[in-house]
C-alpha cells in the first residue's frame, strides 16, 4: 500500500505497475477538491504521449497498479 497525503498529490510522479500503450510514467496535473477540502479525483498525464485521464485518487494506494516516483 502506497502511503501519501492526498492534498500533496499535485505534480507528484507515478509509475504504472503494468505498462499499457507504451505508457509507464505519469504525473498528476490537476486535483478536484470539494468545499470541505477533500480530494475527489485527480487528472494524470502520460509523460511520453501527453494523454490525460481522470483517476480516483484512492487507486494510487494500490501497489499492484501504481508505484510512487518514476522507476
Amino acid at each position: 500500500m502506497n502511503q501519501f497525503n492526498p492534498k500533496k498529490l499535485l505534480n507528484s510522479k507515478w509509475t504504472a505497475a503494468v505498462t499499457k500503450n507504451k505508457e509507464k510514467h505519469f504525473i498528476i496535473t490537476e486535483l478536484e477538491i470539494n468545499e470541505e477540502g477533500k480530494v475527489l479525483y485527480c487528472t494524470m498525464e502520460a509523460i511520453m504521449s501527453k494523454r490525460e485521464f481522470m483517476i480516483i485518487w484512492q487507486d494510487l494506494r494500490n501497489t499492484s497498479l501504481w508505484h510512487q516516483g518514476w522507476k
